[in-house]
């Protein structure tokens, strides 16, 4: 019996051992740009995630990957271009990245309907993007319509909020 208390203890005490915070955040750089393996990266820790300008977590949360539109329209508004041009610039600077824009609507109306919309709302959002600069095949759309809402009510709060499209972005230039 004590055996099995030994060998329990020292299953216990290796787990905690192994799952040890080393202060890495999550680059696997500690808070000096030091890996886990005491090496120096030459990477910068503090950009990291939303602080790294050519980061997706900086193209969403600075730069903003969504435009919204008006009811049952796809013509871009002012705030609208204002955010594809950060979005073109941003695209512009970092090459390595493709884009899918998905084309969003509210629950008004049919599913046909919507997914048509939808269809004008991301290739309005292309058709920008191509405009300023960013090459086409760069550039992949789809349409959900009203499948996807961000938010499911009744009220014009909530349907200005699935009136968008969305611009995601990935790795990897497409052939």
């Amino acid at each position: 019996m004590t055996f099995m208390k030994m060998g329990m203890t020292l299953a216990c005490v290796l787990a905690l051992t192994a799952c040890q915070d080393f202060r890495q955040n999550e680059s696997g750089l500690d808070g000096n740009g030091v890996n886990g393996s005491g090496t120096t990266t030459g990477v910068d820790p503090n950009l990291t995630g939303v602080n790294d300008p050519t980061s997706v977590a900086y193209f969403n949360q600075t730069i903003g990957d969504r435009v919204l539109f008006q009811v049952d329209q796809s013509t871009l508004t002012p705030t609208a271009i204002s955010t594809l041009d950060g979005q073109a610039n941003w695209l512009l600077a970092n090459t390595s990245y493709t884009t899918t824009i998905e084309g969003h609507a509210d629950e008004q109306g049919t599913r046909e309907y919507n997914l048509a919309l939808g269809a004008r709302r991301a290739n309005a959002v292309r058709d920008y993007l191509v405009s300023k600069g960013i090459a086409a095949n760069r550039i992949d759309i789809v349409t959900y319509g009203k499948e996807r809402p961000l938010a499911v009510c009744s009220t014009e709060e909530c349907w200005s909020k699935n009136r968008r499209a969305v611009t995601l972005v990935a790795t990897g230039l497409s052939s």
